[in-house]
């Protein structure tokens, strides 16, 4: 399953021009592909890395699979109930005793507690078992080439030449459509720059080797901010009556006010009176799942922008971690995704950035309709429903 937002990549990307890079996309490949080669030999590629340059195509299967992920359209408990199954629970938990030692490594130098290496460790590849076929190079040089985010995968591209320069990988290696390489789907720049040799054998490899490929996802999530010893993500039960503008995904409260709205643990105890900054997620609506997410939680919005993929990676960690699955409880039917596309058409006329037109439930859409549903006296969770739509 590859649907990560290389946002590890896209961090570095802020400090370049975009409008520069932007231009540098499109038209005939072999001439783009002449630009990129003058740029890589600027950066210090070498002869090795300029050769394999040279032997890029175009995929359209990487421009499709970009375009079609269909996956983003599902809710919260269709996804997380399909990808988080017996045989993960099974592997993972086998996994993190398997490599005790290099969790406790991850941990001890770069924060990182074994379930959330582990629980990314299942959802990208299956423990490694399924890394991804298409060419790294290929899709890496028809994403860059292609003008929908050429500041991400440009970079990208010279990174993995530099990889090939060092020898850290062949031409031909392989990964997912989007250029993520390995067990734990890591990019061309963090395999560069974050690679940690984990079973001392003098080289990273992070297809072949399991104690590589998690201490260096431990060095990527630790360099993006993650806080040791601190939660991310805690069950937890609404009460009707909650104040709704203090909810939203872009509010975070002190854990001891959500306490004093009324908000408790799943099992009805009480939440700790802290000032730990929390927000509330409520992915299916105020009838539905509730979480509270901490900082640590910001982390994995890098990892994957998708709100539905990085809660299921987040619960997947907290039951390896020993937490019971979550209560899906009854929360009211959501929109089909075409009628998705038509809420977001009133919203926007309405004048909210919904961030597109395109039937997928994201942050920027969820939150005009909270301020909807504030409007109408609704409880504002964020979650569209025939009442909602039909007041629109």
């Amino acid at each position: 399953m590859y649907l990560r937002s290389p946002l590890f990549a896209a961090v570095a990307a802020l400090s370049i021009p975009t409008t520069a890079l932007a231009q540098e996309c499109g038209g005939d490949f072999a001439a783009w592909r002449a630009g990129v080669e003058a740029e890589a030999a600027s950066q210090g590629v070498g002869a090795a890395g300029l050769s394999a340059l040279g032997r890029t195509s175009f995929d359209q299967r990487v421009i499709d699979s970009d375009r079609a992920q269909g996956v983003f359209t599902q809710t919260f408990r269709e996804f997380a109930s399909r990808m988080i199954n017996d045989y993960r629970l099974t592997h993972g938990r086998r996994n993190l005793e398997k490599y005790a030692d290099t969790f406790a490594r991850a941990e001890r130098e770069f924060g990182v507690p074994g379930p959330v290496i582990a629980s990314f460790w299942a959802l990208e590849t299956d423990f490694g078992a399924v890394q991804g076929d298409f060419s790294t190079l290929n899709a890496l040089a028809s994403l860059a080439h292609d003008c929908r985010r050429p500041e991400i995968f440009r970079p990208e591209l010279i990174a993995l030449l530099k990889l090939i320069d060092e020898g850290a990988v062949t031409a031909e290696v392989t990964g997912a459509w989007a250029g993520e390489i390995g067990q734990l789907q890591m990019l061309p720049s963090d395999y560069l720059e974050k690679g940690v040799d984990g079973d001392g054998d003098g080289r990273v490899d992070l297809k072949g080797s399991a104690p590589d490929a998690i201490l260096t996802a431990a060095h990527a999530i630790g360099a993006l901010g993650w806080r040791p010893g601190e939660p991310w993500l805690d069950e937890v039960r609404v009460p009707g009556d909650l104040p709704w503008g203090e909810a939203g995904l872009t509010n975070k409260l002190p854990r001891g006010q959500w306490a004093g709205f009324g908000i408790t643990r799943r099992d009805g105890s009480p939440l700790p009176a802290d000032a730990l900054p929390a927000r509330l997620i409520l992915p299916m609506g105020h009838k539905g799942p509730a979480f509270l997410a901490y900082d640590n939680f910001d982390i994995y919005l890098e990892w994957n922008q998708s709100l539905v993929y990085t809660l299921t990676a987040a619960h997947l960690a907290a039951r390896f971690d020993g937490a019971p699955a979550f209560d899906p409880r009854s929360p009211e039917p959501g929109l089909a995704p075409e009628v998705i596309k038509q809420l977001q058409q009133k919203l926007a006329d309405r004048g909210y950035n919904v961030g597109g037109i395109d039937g997928i439930l994201g942050f920027n859409t969820r939150e005009a309709v909270r301020q909807e549903q504030l409007r109408l006296g609704l409880p504002a969770d964020g979650w569209p429903t025939a009442t909602l739509f039909s007041n629109l």
